[in-house]
């Protein structure tokens, strides 16, 4: 029998349209006479009295040519049968009143035989039909959406278990309801209860699931088997997710989330959509509301160029500067791919929400200085982000020569190109690692923002490679902005916590005692884009990045959210283990974000400004030669004796690790 209903379902759903809505007309109609008699059987007691075939014929064809007219007119035969809701009961409940009132008119104007139609039984057809009409729809969804007769889906009715994972929801509101209902349209999981702060919903039920509190989680799973949780509260804060799922950590679930009101709304994903946990949860870190009037002072009515624009920080910057209403975006990138990438988004964008923006996707390099000049000429570029630059710390480590020619030679590049084409704004996104470091990428970073410092303190600069040795005229205005790791940014260790606690462990960790400053990529891009308009010239910026995070307590909060435990000693039975590595080539146990104290606040309470020693520009000038020709030369005992005498607190650990280096090394003389 279940697997007839099930075969007819399929059928039904599968039929054309124009055969769904012939169907509906039909069985309205017979629905319409049902309840039709059924009103005159309620208020005589009997049905001998009915004659729809003599007497009462006329009503009986009245009475659907006036319903279903207004059946179409209101809508009930282009609603979904699967997705019926409030909106559709709605319309159906005013399609019956007019009809009913309408009959009322006609049997009122009929003047044969009027004491066979009682007056009463005009309120018995209406409130008979809205029974009939609305109440078949209602079962119909029911048995479309599978909830009572799928042999697939847990039946309520008879209470088995098919072995679907049993899922609680935390968050008994529109979201976590709306979650249910597609997770019994879908059928991948089963939802067994809810779970909410909310103490007046206690012990109730909803959506046909009891109501637990979270003091009684290890109630809900003894009673229920619940394996996992999935977090349907989208509005609440930061902090109060970081303390739901602190609280969570204790129980063996796996943790995970439905995405957040501002991804709902913009259409990148559904309520079903269920994704890992936000590791920005476990910081408890709520973003502070951007001051509308920074954010903007750079970007509108301006045309921008974002270097590195394909990138984690550059795209979210590209995503930002968007929505301020610039005339023009340069979306300026090396990788094809990451180009392609961010364009194809942006473009789909500013057509969904009619953006009045010009994109303009340029393939080309920061080590290209004519071709940099020639784009910021050519657009009449305003303000330039400076995103481009080699980040990962080993690689770089092992890659000398490109690392300084990009993080280096690009940034002098393009910031002389930016004085060249008359650029008013230029704001390089720098890292913590640039403070006191140990490897080459935080020492090159360091130099890129003291080509910035020292550019900035001339009026008329003769820059590096000018053959005529001309004195440019410098109307930039050059800012720098520090912080230290983005959640998700290449190369993170937070996808790689993900994959390894998927692929069953080990998760590698270098050192045990190892922390990092963590901030989300849209925070961080707001944040740039509001220290670079507070910049008065030649300004670092440093962002409140919080408190250092352990990484190996993050692992184990990761670990511990996945529904897993921790393999160790004293735990030898647990699910993954976490191994220690060693520390990289070049890497810090821990970071910091400024080199000296002298450091004052800002009118945002997220963003300081740091005031530290740099070259003049004559002076460094001759710090970047020596730099190139060592660079080209392959010389890299002495690319590291420059970084040390320029770049202050650089202190390098362990022997140059580049690889040309170590292969020249190896071989015999």
């Amino acid at each position: 029998m279940l697997r007839l209903a099930e075969t007819l379902r399929s059928r039904l759903v599968c039929l054309p349209r124009r055969y769904k809505r012939l169907i509906q007309v039909t069985v309205d109609v017979t629905l319409v006479w049902a309840a039709l008699w059924l009103a005159f059987v309620v208020r005589l007691g009997d049905s001998k009295s009915i004659e729809p075939f003599a007497g009462h014929a006329w009503l009986f064809i009245a009475a659907p040519l006036i319903a279903v007219p207004l059946f179409v007119r209101f809508g009930m035969y282009r609603a979904v049968m699967r997705y019926f809701g409030n909106d559709a009961l709605l319309a159906i409940a005013k399609a019956v009143t007019l009809s009913a009132l309408l009959l009322a008119l006609a049997v009122y104007w009929h003047q044969e035989a009027p004491k066979l139609i009682p007056r009463s039984m005009v309120f018995n057809y209406w409130w008979l039909s809205l029974v009939l009409i609305g109440g078949l729809r209602l079962v119909m969804r029911q048995y479309f959406m599978g909830d009572w007769f799928s042999p697939e889906q847990p039946s309520r009715l008879k209470g088995r278990d098919t072995g679907l994972p049993k899922v609680a929801v935390y968050g008994a509101g529109a979201a976590g309801n709306q979650l249910v209902a597609a997770l019994r349209m879908g059928r991948a999981m089963r939802p067994v209860a809810f779970i909410d702060d909310d103490a007046n919903i206690a012990n109730r039920v909803i959506a046909g699931l009891r109501v637990y509190t979270a003091k009684h989680i290890q109630q809900m799973i003894d009673e229920t088997g619940a394996d996992e949780i999935l977090l349907a509260i989208p509005s609440a804060s930061r902090g109060r997710r970081r303390e739901i799922l602190e609280l969570l950590e204790a129980f063996p679930l796996h943790v995970r989330s439905v995405p957040g009101f501002m991804d709902l709304a913009s259409g990148r994903v559904k309520v079903e959509d269920i994704q890992e946990v936000d590791i920005a949860d476990l910081l408890g870190r709520d973003a502070v509301p951007p001051r509308q009037e920074l954010f903007e002072r750079c970007i509108r009515g301006q045309v921008v160029m974002v270097s590195g624009a394909g990138g984690s920080i550059g795209s979210e910057l590209c995503r930002q500067i968007v929505a301020s209403a610039p005339t023009t975006l340069i979306l300026f990138e090396h990788s094809e791919f990451n180009l392609y990438s961010i364009h194809s988004e942006l473009e789909q964008r500013i057509a969904r929400e009619s953006l009045p923006v010009r994109l303009v996707p340029i393939l080309g390099s920061i080590r290209n200085p004519v071709r940099l000049v020639d784009v910021m000429r050519t657009w009449a570029v305003n303000t330039v982000y400076h995103a481009a630059a080699y980040k990962h710390v080993p690689m770089v480590e092992h890659n000398i020569a490109e690392g300084v020619l990009n993080n280096v030679m690009g940034s002098l590049h393009t910031a002389q190109a930016a004085v060249m084409a008359g650029v008013e704004h230029f704001v390089l996104i720098s890292t913590d690692k640039a403070v006191r470091p140990t490897n080459v990428m935080g020492s090159t970073k360091r130099l890129a923002e003291m080509v910035l410092q020292a550019l900035s303190a001339e009026s008329a600069p003769v820059l590096v490679g000018d053959a005529e040795a001309v004195h440019r005229v410098n109307k930039t205005r050059f800012t720098m902005v520090r912080f230290g790791n983005v959640l998700g940014s290449s190369g993170s260790v937070i996808p790689r916590f993900h994959e390894q606690i998927r692929q069953g462990g080990p998760v590698t960790v270098t050192h045990p005692n190892i922390t990092r400053y963590f901030m989300t990529i849209p925070e961080a891009a707001q944040l740039v884009i509001q220290a670079g308009a507070m910049g008065q010239g030649g300004d670092v910026f440093v962002l409140d990045m919080g408190q250092p995070v352990k990484i190996v307590e993050l692992a184990e909060k990761m670990i511990h959210l996945c529904g897993l435990s921790v393999r160790s000693e004293k735990s030898p039975h647990g699910d993954i283990a976490i191994e220690f590595t060693g520390l990289r080539p070049g890497e810090k146990l821990y970071e910091e974000l400024l080199i000296g104290d002298n450091v004052s606040p800002t009118d945002h309470p997220m963003i300081m400004r740091a005031n530290e020693e740099h070259l003049p520009w004559e002076s460094f000038k001759k710090v970047l030669a020596d730099l190139q020709g060592a660079v080209e030369r392959d010389d890299y005992d002495r690319v590291r004796q420059v970084l040390r005498e320029t770049v202050s607190g650089y202190a390098p650990e362990g022997e140059i690790v580049d690889w040309i280096h170590l292969k020249r090394r190896s071989k015999p003389r």
